[in-house]
C-alpha cells in the first residue's frame, strides 16, 4: 500500500470508529483560531480554506459570523460527511474538497489558509517542502496563513502516528522565502479526555 493510501485509510477508520469526543484534538469551539481570524478584520467575502478541517467546528462558527466564501479540505470523506451533517442546509454554502493536501491543486487564490494539527503529521522533508510549495501557490500576496502545530513541549505522537514538533524559530526558517512571521504563541489544549497538549499558534503573511 502506498503511503498516501495508508494515510487515507487511517483517517477514514478514525472518523468511522470514533466520535468527536473520542479524538484528542477536538474543540467544541475553536476560540483561539476564531480570535486570530477576527483580529485580521477580513471582509466577509474573503476566500478562506481550512486544511484538515473535515471534522472541525471552525467553518460552522465562521458561517455564523457572516463569512461566505469558505472551503474545507480533508483527506477523509467520512470527516467531511460528518461536518456536512452538522451544518445541514448550510453545507451548501461551503466548498468541500476531499483530497490529500499533498495532492491538492488550487483553482483559486485564497486570502486565508488555516491549518490546525495537519502540518505536524508530515515527518519527511519532501512532504514538508511539498506542503510549503502548495501553500505558496495557493495564497495571494498579502494573504494570511494560520498554523497551529504541537510545540517542542507537546506530544511526539498523535492518533498512533509520529509527528514533528515545532518552535517559532524552526517555523520562521521553514517559511521564510514566501512568508513573514507576524505572531507566535503557545497554547495549552485541554483534550476531551482532560489531558493537555501544548500547541504553538503562528500567524504568517504572504510576501
Amino acid at each position: 500500500m502506498k503511503s498516501d493510501e495508508y494515510t487515507k485509510k487511517h483517517w477514514e477508520e478514525v472518523y468511522t470508529g470514533k466520535s468527536d469526543e473520542e479524538v484528542s484534538w477536538f474543540e467544541g469551539k475553536p476560540s483561539t483560531s476564531l480570535d486570530i481570524i477576527a483580529s485580521l478584520d477580513l471582509p466577509k467575502d474573503s476566500s478562506i480554506i481550512d486544511i484538515g478541517g473535515g471534522n472541525s467546528n471552525l467553518i460552522s462558527h465562521l458561517l455564523e459570523n457572516g463569512y461566505n466564501n469558505l472551503s474545507i479540505l480533508d483527506i477523509s470523506e467520512n470527516a467531511l460527511q460528518r461536518t456536512k451533517s452538522k451544518l445541514g442546509k448550510s453545507a451548501a454554502k461551503v466548498q468541500w474538497i476531499n483530497s490529500d493536501i499533498l495532492n491538492f491543486e488550487p483553482t483559486q487564490d485564497f486570502e486565508l489558509w488555516h491549518d490546525r494539527a495537519t502540518f505536524h503529521f508530515f515527518t519527511r522533508e519532501e512532504d514538508i517542502l511539498k506542503y510549503i510549495d502548495i501553500l505558496g501557490r495557493s495564497l495571494k500576496t498579502g494573504a494570511y496563513f494560520i498554523l497551529a502545530t504541537f510545540s517542542t513541549t507537546g506530544p511526539k505522537r498523535c492518533s498512533g502516528l509520529e509527528i514533528t514538533q515545532y518552535s517559532p524559530e524552526k517555523l520562521k526558517e521553514l517559511f521564510k522565502v514566501d512568508f513573514t512571521l507576524l505572531e507566535s504563541f503557545e497554547k495549552i489544549h485541554k483534550t476531551p479526555f482532560k489531558t493537555e497538549q501544548n500547541f504553538i499558534y503562528n500567524l504568517f503573511q504572504k510576501k
